[in-house]
């Protein structure tokens, strides 16, 4: 009985994730300590990846400083509020993805070039290879020109009922 009536609007206070929305991801309760968890062993895995590597240095930086709003934060509403990168349930994901792409490219090592190896360079003018597909858009519509011009130019007219206008530097309400 005393625990109904003491403990009961303590426990109706706490914030309890029902569902993160997402068909097939659920609700971590304690994501905070996984994440910690991943980013520790994310950490330690990259020390194998050569210190120079971009890939070494981007995968330190974010996981870093990720680890450290972690580490600073105790609820989970704000760690995804501070990382703006979805829900910790998504992070531990990602964090888990990550620690398989480590595996893969120590095992890959795709900083590992021999020095005998030549690549072909493909020079602007130089006919593209058969082997390489084109990758042309299409063509832009003639309004783009025009309005590029006329903003180029300062020339840019009052718009019409029936035409968008376009304000440098101002964003149009209606």
């Amino acid at each position: 009985m005393f625990l109904r009536r003491v403990a009961r609007p303590f426990m109706m206070m706490a914030k309890v994730k029902e569902t993160t929305g997402i068909v097939g991801l659920d609700v971590v309760p304690n994501a905070r300590e996984v994440l910690i968890n991943l980013y520790g062993k994310t950490l330690d895995e990259i020390k194998a990846v050569p210190e120079d590597e971009g890939y070494r240095k981007a995968v330190e930086s974010f996981t870093r400083h990720r680890l450290c709003v972690c580490q600073e934060e105790e609820d989970s509403e704000m760690i995804e509020k501070r990382l703006g990168c979805g829900q910790v349930e998504e992070l531990i994901e990602e964090a888990q993805d990550e620690l398989k792409l480590i595996g893969h490219m120590n095992e890959w090592k795709p900083w590992d070039i021999p020095d005998d190896y030549e690549c072909e360079v493909i020079e602007n003018d130089a006919p593209v290879p058969k082997h390489v597909p084109l990758h042309r858009p299409g063509p832009l519509p003639e309004e783009f020109y025009k309005t590029l011009e006329a903003v180029t130019s300062g020339k840019l007219e009052t718009s019409t009922k029936d035409e968008p206008a376009i304000a440098s530097g101002e964003s149009q309400s209606k």
